[in-house]
């Protein structure tokens, strides 16, 4: 996808639960499946590599978790948190959704990101489902990281405030601290004021008509609350973790653009048979088994053009990204932090300056295992 084409991102990720988790048979969503539990042995490292050249900030928040499966969880994140930074328009907004069990680093690891004074909100997703226990407070909330950038839509939801005051009648305006209009419910007289950050939202239960069987499925009112804040009508949403679609068929209700990413094509299967069963509309999915081009890059110069070369000086102050020795530019040379032959890319973004010693040390491996040799020869 194009850098800067997303208005709004809505992402729920798995949560580091160490649990894995499968649709029941018989559901809608029956062969849908993901694990949720991490070691390093089963990711990328030259993830890693690219993180410790390019983002140092990020680099000392994975660092400091506390486990081998923290570590592994936060460099998946940390990979697909930049591209989503990558995706989103300068006037973006992103909510990330996710539980107490890693938001503490989750949080720290967006701030590096996309920026502390970007963060807007920790809103807290409250609901009465779930087990209770007899050492600690029973756990019925979620938390989802609200961040947008100066510039970006918001447009303010209303609540309903109930009144105890008896002279509050339906119909009747308040003159006094500010102009409200009180209306009558089942519940009572409430007015409506603007919406706090604590959302109460009932989780799905096992009857409501959009439940599909998916183990991690979020409610429609809670996504249609997103999407009707932080976008307008024709935006694109993106949800890089659909599942079994909610985001998109919330955008869809909402008149948006949305785009749908999924590790299983089950959620390809879902998006269908919603947008038939929910909104009476008829949907011809397909799944993308090529890679897409990106338009927006243009043709990629040479890596070792000397444009990259002074650009890449500038961005290190003239330093080894290896030894950190301070060279002149014409004893640097440009080196592809992961290499062409495992993936890498002539993207400035996958280029560094090397001197000459570290760039032969390394060769095609990653930076871990050139700073690993750098160490034992000190």
């Amino acid at each position: 996808m194009n850098s800067a084409c997303v208005d709004l991102v809505y992402l729920d990720p798995p949560f580091n639960s160490n649990a894995n988790y499968a649709a029941p048979i018989g559901s809608q969503a029956a062969g849908a499946e993901f694990k949720d539990t991490w070691t390093l042995k089963e990711l990328d490292i030259t993830w890693l590599d690219l993180i410790e050249a390019k983002y140092p900030a990020l680099n000392r928040v994975i660092h400091a978790s506390m486990k081998d499966s923290d570590k592994s969880y936060l460099i998946y994140m940390a990979v697909r948190l930049l591209e989503v930074h990558r995706l989103l328009k300068p006037t973006g907004s992103l909510y990330l959704h996710c539980d107490p069990t890693m938001s503490h680093y989750i949080k720290i690891m967006m701030d590096a990101i996309f920026g502390r004074k970007n963060f807007r909100n920790e809103v807290i997703w409250s609901y009465r489902t779930g087990g209770v226990s007899r050492t600690y407070f029973a756990r019925k909330h979620d938390v989802l990281f609200y961040y947008a950038a100066d510039g970006a839509t918001f447009n303010m939801q209303k609540e309903k405030a109930y009144t105890k005051s008896k002279n509050r009648k339906a119909g009747l305006v308040n003159y006094g601290a500010g102009e409200a209009m009180f209306y009558e419910d089942e519940n009572g007289v409430y007015n409506l004021v603007s919406m706090r950050d604590v959302w109460e939202i009932p989780y799905l239960n096992s009857q409501a008509r959009e439940r599909t069987g998916y183990p991690t499925q979020k409610p429609l009112c809670l996504l249609r609350r997103i999407i009707k804040a932080s976008s307008n009508e024709g935006d694109m949403v993106l949800d890089p973790f659909c599942g079994c679609a909610t985001a998109c068929i919330a955008a869809q209700m909402e008149n948006r653009q949305w785009t749908g990413i999924d590790i299983s094509s089950k959620a390809t299967d879902l998006v269908q048979q919603r947008m038939r069963d929910e909104l009476d509309l008829f949907f011809q999915g397909s799944i993308r088994t090529d890679i897409p081009v990106r338009t927006d890059l243009g043709k990629l110069p040479r890596y070792n053009c000397p444009e990259n070369r002074t650009l890449l000086y500038g961005q290190q102050q003239g330093y080894c990204a290896g030894c950190a020795t301070h060279f002149e530019i014409r004893n640097l040379e440009i080196d592809h932090i992961i290499s062409p032959q495992k993936g890498g890319t002539n993207h400035i973004s996958n280029l560094q300056l090397l001197c000459g010693h570290c760039n032969r040390v390394k060769e095609d491996r990653g930076m871990e295992y050139l700073l690993k040799t750098l160490q034992l020869k000190r």
